[in-house]
């Protein structure tokens, strides 16, 4: 598949998703786009209390993990999260940097850009902002955020080497990275990297741990975790019933600092 491909595939898919998804977020669908295989946000690390903070509508059940749980973020901080969606990981970092920090989504589907908005409206985030933009291209400053966030979106990017050098030019020194994704376990076949509906879903573009720590170490970051959670197996088996895919593929949180 070429980039273009992948990049026109994943844009159409999350444009759907916002789009077919209800204000209630009720049967929202899931990471692979299909209701069935929603992940409840609960399981992915988000507290009920947490999950009833939010704003109807934000919370898109798109996740592998919870990257605020692990970005020890700080009043005053500045937050940019890659892939913001619905806006979920966006209003609970808002919660923690307050008033006088702020919390940058940035998103390359203008759907989900105007579902994100609508709930920063709802739920009266002053310090919220989302940006319409590609995450190998960020709509945002050099040095200017303490922490960068993700959640299952980096595996999506088809050109990773370019995301990981971009997270690099906008946090400041000493900045961090707070992110869940799928990691694969093993080389993926090349039958499963060739399925749109795989890569789309969160799947096919997967790297292993050796591939992510070369290409952030190339990209100029240290202090570099990246911690399998082989539990999340137990629900990305049904993200494609049958495929195996759970033997190749595993959330993931992903740590590391610029100097």
């Amino acid at each position: 598949m070429s980039k273009e491909k992948i990049k026109a595939s994943v844009r159409d898919r999350y444009g759907r998703i916002a789009a077919e998804s209800s204000s209630d977020c009720g049967g929202a669908p899931g990471c692979c786009g299909d209701p069935a295989l929603s992940v409840d946000s609960n399981r992915l690390g988000y507290s009920l209390e947490e999950l009833k903070s939010l704003p109807q509508g934000s919370d898109l059940n798109l996740g592998c993990g919870n990257p605020t749980a692990i970005a020890s973020l700080n009043p005053g901080e500045v937050v940019v999260d890659l892939g913001s969606g619905g806006g979920i990981d966006c209003f609970l970092a808002a919660k923690y940097v307050g008033d006088n920090g702020k919390v940058i989504g940035v998103d390359m589907t203008a759907g989900m850009l105007s579902k994100a908005r609508e709930n920063a409206e709802k739920g009266g985030y002053h310090n919220v902002e989302f940006r319409l933009g590609e995450i190998e291209h960020l709509p945002v400053g050099d040095n200017q955020a303490d922490v960068i966030i993700s959640n299952c979106v980096i595996n999506l990017s088809p050109s990773k080497q370019e995301v990981f050098n971009e997270m690099y030019r906008v946090l400041k020194s000493g900045g961090r990275v707070a992110v869940s994704d799928v990691v694969a376990l093993q080389a993926l076949p090349d039958e499963l990297k060739a399925d749109t509906d795989l890569y789309v879903g969160c799947i096919g573009g997967a790297l292993t741990v050796d591939e992510l720590i070369s290409i952030m170490s190339q990209a100029g970051f240290t202090d570099i975790n990246i911690d399998l959670k082989n539990e999340s197996r137990e629900f990305i088996k049904d993200w494609a019933p049958g495929a195996g895919v759970e033997n190749y593929v595993a959330s993931a949180t992903i740590e590391a600092r610029k100097p």
